[in-house]
């Protein structure tokens, strides 16, 4: 019997363990994990080294497309600067961007005296530009300098008072007005190309540029912004007493200040007049001059009726 007693006893010792283990499990202290219904489950360590394996890639394919990268980097910089550089070489021959800055250093003291020199030029004296250290002074700082403010914006104001002109007469439209605009400056290209070839033929040194050119010769637009403006506001004969006034002050303005710019060696050299050559200069200057009143009523003469 006690033989017996302690069998049994011995055989539901276990028994009582395993009902008290699976008590306890609940709480996730259970010392083994039923695994009969699923398969074998992967570590997490292993799972976790794989999926950094994954993201980082082989690690020489890092070393090796960051020095490509840097290097396509570097070569297409090269070739934008060097295309940069060759762009701005090739433009300063014909036009020098880099001094564009100093054709529209300019104030509203400076627009003012330009403006009433290019309407009355008779009293003005002093032609020459002054210079600092070989270099000419800004225009804000003296009237005789070129510009490219007052003609760019007599453009536009020339192609605003056309529109105006043709809708007070029921001609308006964006394709004649485009026409307008377009011609005004095509007429303005060739005469500057005119002037360039007619410079090269007579072998004349001088320091204009294009640029300059560019602005003597976008001046006239003041004027004819003047004698559109009078013949809407007081008629035909109005609109030729104004243009006619601006034509004669734009002919002196331009011989007053082309004359030292041409004929500047010749003056130097104590022969203004004397010469061939000094003679085909003074040609030059004033058929730039009389150029300029033939433009102002070719451009206007239609918006007027």
């Amino acid at each position: 019997m006690d033989y017996t007693a302690t069998q049994s006893g011995f055989r539901q010792q276990p028994n009582m363990r395993l009902r008290n283990s699976s008590v306890d499990g609940s709480d996730g202290s259970q010392l083994f994990e039923d695994t009969s219904g699923t398969g074998p489950a992967p570590q997490p360590g292993y799972r976790n080294q794989q999926a950094g394996a994954q993201a980082a890639g082989f690690p020489g394919q890092s070393l090796l497309s960051e020095p490509m990268s840097n290097l396509a980097m570097a070569y297409g910089t090269s070739l934008a600067t060097q295309g940069r550089e060759m762009v701005d070489k090739n433009l300063d021959r014909f036009i020098p961007i880099s001094k564009l800055k100093y054709y529209f250093a300019v104030d509203t003291v400076y627009v003012g005296k330009k403006l009433g020199l290019l309407v009355f030029p008779y009293m003005h004296e002093n032609w020459e530009v002054s210079y600092q250290q070989d270099t000419p002074v800004a225009p804000r700082f003296d009237v005789n300098a070129p510009d490219l403010y007052i003609p760019a914006m007599g453009f536009i104001t020339y192609v605003l008072v056309a529109g105006l002109a043709l809708g007070t007469q029921n001609r308006f439209s964006p394709e004649l007005l485009g026409v307008q605009a377009s011609s005004a400056l095509v007429w303005l290209i060739m005469e500057v190309l005119a002037v360039l070839l007619s410079l090269y033929l007579v072998t004349v040194n001088t320091d204009l540029t294009t640029i300059d050119l560019l602005a003597f010769s976008g001046y006239k637009y003041v004027g004819m912004i003047v004698g559109v403006v009078a013949g809407l506001l007081f008629g035909r004969p109005a609109y030729y007493l104004s243009l006619l006034w601006c034509c004669v002050a734009i002919f002196v303005f331009m011989i007053r200040t082309l004359r030292l710019k041409l004929l500047s060696e010749a003056a130097a050299e104590g022969r203004l007049v004397r010469g061939a050559r000094n003679q085909l200069r003074m040609y030059l200057t004033m058929t730039i001059a009389a150029a300029q009143p033939i433009f102002m009523y070719w451009l206007t003469y239609h918006l007027i009726r």
